[in-house]
């Protein structure tokens, strides 16, 4: 169990916002040059670091500039597939979800 998984939304995104900040400031980077090097605006910057709903385009942006986005991996790695299933797919990708109960869904994830 990680240690988000009983915080609420805002608290998450506050402390993803902290991080992003002392990395940009571990680097010795000011708000003004991050937001130059990521293509985005000062204030988008100042809203991610402050906890602010931001869009996963900023985030991205920000972390491809920091020189980050190589941990994206470690948080979402790629799914991975048993054997059988892969013959089973036959390369085919899945489209579309199965319709599970989403309820039983999440219940099944805990």
């Amino acid at each position: 169990m990680s240690q988000f998984d009983a915080w609420a939304d805002d608290a998450i995104l506050e402390e993803l916002g902290i991080r992003l900040r002392q990395e940009r400031l571990n680097r010795n980077i000011t708000q003004e040059e991050l937001a130059r090097a990521a293509g985005i605006s000062i204030g988008a910057l100042r809203n991610a670091e402050s906890g602010g709903g931001s869009s996963l385009t900023t985030f991205v942006r920000m972390l491809r500039a920091l020189g980050l986005l190589h941990r994206v991996e470690a948080v979402l790695p790629e799914a991975e597939m048993s054997p059988i299933e892969l013959s089973k797919r036959r390369g085919r990708e899945r489209l579309r979800a199965s319709g599970q109960d989403r309820s039983q869904a999440i219940d099944d994830e805990r």
